[in-house]
């Protein structure tokens, strides 16, 4: 009996430290203090398991995520400052508000493979963003 409410006491514990990291998001150098950013946390899978938002602040951001487990995930945000929950784009789909991804990925044109915007969160971790601003110079 004592080895059953022992062996059920150490799965608990496991279960429950599995599911307690926590992930801060700093992003920086946001143009500005309007408005807020909002962000999408998705699994290795690319599916969506959170979206969230939080205000700028002195041009940066930070958002936290609480109970992750150990897992792969990704994450993408954009720099919301007119507050209509959607990223603006140009006649030609160009972003004019700024945007990024987990790792700091980029790309030519389009969104980054999604491989390139893929960690692994194993403890308790800050990841520091630069948020990207795309312009179209004028003729």
């Amino acid at each position: 009996m004592r080895l059953s409410f022992m062996s059920l006491l150490l799965f608990v514990l496991v279960w429950v430290a599995s599911g307690q990291n926590t992930l801060t998001i700093k992003i920086n150098n946001l143009r500005n203090n309007n408005g807020i950013v909002w962000l999408e946390l998705l699994n290795e899978k690319g599916l969506n398991l959170k979206g969230v938002s939080a205000r700028v602040i002195d041009n940066s951001c930070t958002i936290t995520i609480e109970n992750l487990s150990q897992s792969k995930y990704a994450f993408k945000y954009f720099h919301d400052e007119n507050n209509n929950k959607k990223l603006d784009t140009n006649w030609l789909g160009i972003p004019t508000e700024g945007f990024g991804y987990s790792n700091n990925a980029k790309s030519m044109f389009g969104p980054p493979d999604f491989e390139k915007t893929i960690f692994e969160l194993q403890q308790n971790t800050t990841l520091e963003c630069l948020v990207m601003y795309l312009k179209i110079k004028p003729k």
